[in-house]
């Protein structure tokens, strides 16, 4: 058992739950023919899909569960996705149709980091939805993302402010199946990762030419899948296994032949971005890099060593014991729902095509369902063996079959240039596209109101609050009172005073002596200064009505009619402008705070067109 999970990385997978709704029976017995039967119509409404999806280590499985504690009894499953992120989301689109098919379940999806939904949708969350209380609150239900809040109107919940079960959950979906939806953004966020499926999944494959032995081939032929397992072989290989591969036994370099091989873009990525250099000893030999077809006979070296790895493994094991799936209970209605769903596409029974189909049914059944007693499961080592020891290898068919082999596909997209990586990375953070009109147009003030909007919220030990809802009522903050506590609290200190910034020694030492404290012209300046803060503030906070602008300028004092007033908001969009353009497009402070709030700055293109201006 060690060696089958040897390629498995644990960290990476993703469970799913397929709940059924209460109300329809509480017999155990009962709920489980019918949960089986679901199994059996699911499976077969999704086998046009699966069929011949290749995953990259394990396959979307469902199996029957039985009740735990508070989780009642539902369908299951859990598949390692390793390295290729896009199984996983592909699964999330099938929990979603399985949902709007059958509208009486309802889904749960969750993976190694724990509610991965959202996660993915970490900006647009409620304050109220935190780790600690997400528990059981997200569902899959009739195809919508369904988020429970932690309060419910009618009191269904008897501690709202607790953890929810599974149970409870599905209580409230059910007596109020309408009344739970994620909100749009939520959905949105969710919703941008699985569009496209499923004409997406043409999209995740690659046809590439490789120069194998006809064994690999006959093997691909009948089971295309096995592909992923013999690269995971190579791709995790270490010194023990390069040992079998010294001396090949089962696939010999002398017998390859052209052909095309299905992988998907991550597989690809994984067999041709490793540098390898075959033993010589092997008997595989690498043309020069000029050589027309050395790309093709370097992934077939490689898919080589993979299955010879596989092979290495089972040594000595016996695969004969195993049993057809025919013989699960589960087989019958599994292909009686294949045949209602059209998956044999009106071919006649015992034909070659229905024969094809038929096979591909079975290991798609073995994969998802048919799961017998560990000492019966092929591990894709076994599997290999037995379809050597089965099946019939023609090397003059095969040259033949040479000239008629599909083009190999362009594989530019393993390329990433700067112009694609700023594209992923906009897509990832959303589209940000200015036109130059809205450029010329561009209102500043949206800057300071957003500055202003967040230096007037409150932080905490969780962080700054950022003024993403501007309906929110704005928190006053008085600037004098809080200076003049601060003051009371900290008090003016000498030695925090820097002698350079005092005009002559003379100064030094008047401020370090109490003589003068009862001085009147000590007591006018002290009595300036408080009137010089309390004219900056109010310029910091002009009056709107020109009235009282009018009276404010009268009461100035004629000793303070020569101070400018301090335009606070031009002197904060200068900085920042300044900031931002200092940024030369990377990176920055003002760019960072200014996206934390919304607001995005367009380029600087007049210092563009200025720097290209000057003489070089």
């Amino acid at each position: 058992m060690e060696k089958k999970n040897k390629m498995l990385v644990v960290e990476d997978f993703v469970e799913y739950h397929l709940f059924l709704l209460p109300g329809e029976t509480s017999d155990p017995a009962k709920l489980k023919q019918i949960l089986q039967r679901y199994i059996e119509e699911i499976l077969a409404k999704l086998a046009p899909l699966l069929a011949d999806y290749i995953w990259q280590n394990q396959a979307f499985n469902l199996k029957y569960k039985s009740r735990k504690g508070d989780v009642p009894a539902h369908i299951g499953g859990i598949t390692h996705f390793g390295d290729n992120i896009e199984d996983e989301w592909f699964i999330v689109y099938l929990i979603q149709q399985i949902t709007v098919d059958f509208p009486d379940l309802a889904a749960r999806v969750e993976d190694n980091d724990g509610e991965f939904l959202l996660i993915e949708a970490a900006d647009f969350l409620p304050k109220w939805l935190k780790p600690e209380n997400s528990d059981n609150r997200v569902f899959f239900h009739r195809g919508k993302l369904c988020i429970i809040p932690l309060q419910q109107d009618e009191g269904d919940l008897p501690d709202p402010a607790s953890s929810m079960n599974v149970s409870q959950a599905l209580m409230l979906l059910s007596a109020h199946p309408d009344s739970f939806p994620a909100a749009e953004s939520i959905a949105r966020a969710i919703k941008k990762r699985i569009q496209g499926y499923p004409e997406k999944i043409k999209d995740t494959f690659h046809r590439a030419h490789c120069l194998v032995p006809a064994e690999i081939k006959a093997i691909l032929k009948e089971r295309p899948q096995l592909v992923s397992a013999a690269i995971q072989a190579f791709y995790l290989r270490d010194p023990i296994d390069l040992k079998s591969c010294r001396i090949f036994h089962h696939f010999r370099p002398e017998r390859r032949v052209l052909t095309s091989v299905t992988f998907t873009k991550c597989l690809y990525a994984q067999l041709n971005q490793q540098k390898f250099h075959p033993d010589k000893r092997s008997g595989y030999t690498l043309p020069a890099l000029s050589h027309p077809k050395y790309k093709a006979m370097e992934l077939g070296m490689k898919l080589a060593h993979g299955f010879e790895i596989l092979c290495s493994k089972c040594a000595g094991s016996d695969a004969s014991d195993t049993r057809p799936p025919s013989q699960s209970p589960l087989w019958t209605g599994f292909l009686s729902n294949l045949k209602k769903n059209d998956f044999f596409k009106g071919e006649m029974e015992g034909s070659a095509q229905y024969c094809e189909l038929m096979k591909k049914a079975e290991i798609y059944f073995q994969q998802s369902v048919y799961k017998p007693d560990s000492s019966a499961i092929l591990s894709p080592g076994e599997e290999v063996l037995k379809l050597l020891s089965t099946l019939t290898v023609n090397m003059d068919d095969m040259k033949k079959e040479e000239a008629h082999l599909p083009p190999d596909e362009d594989d530019r997209w393993l390329d990433l240039t700067p112009e694609k990586l700023g594209q992923i990375l906009q897509n990832a953070a959303g589209s940000k596209d200015f036109a130059t009109e809205s450029e010329e147009q561009y209102n500043l003030s949206e800057v300071t109101d957003s500055v202003k909007a967040f230096m007037t919220k409150v932080s905490s030990h969780e962080g700054a609050e950022l003024p993403w809802n501007p309906a929110e009522a704005p928190i006053t903050f008085d600037v004098q009172s809080f200076t003049s506590a601060l003051e009371k609290i900290l008090g003016p200190t000498p030695e925090e005073l820097d002698s350079d910034d005092l005009d002559s020694e003379e100064d030094f030492e008047l401020l370090n002596s109490d003589e003068d404290l009862d001085d009147p012209a000590t007591l006018l300046n002290a009595d300036a200064l408080q009137g010089l803060h309390s004219y900056m503030d109010g310029a910091a906070h002009p009056k709107t009505d020109k009235a009282d602008d009018s009276n404010s300028k009268e009461e100035v004092p004629a000793d303070k009619s020569d101070l400018a007033p301090v335009d606070v908001d031009l002197n904060l969009v200068t900085n920042l402008l300044e900031s931002f353009s200092s940024q030369s497009g990377l990176a920055g402070p003002a760019s960072n705070l200014l996206q934390s709030m919304g607001v995005h700055l367009p380029d600087n293109t007049d210092q563009e067109i200025a720097d290209r201006s000057l003489p070089h």
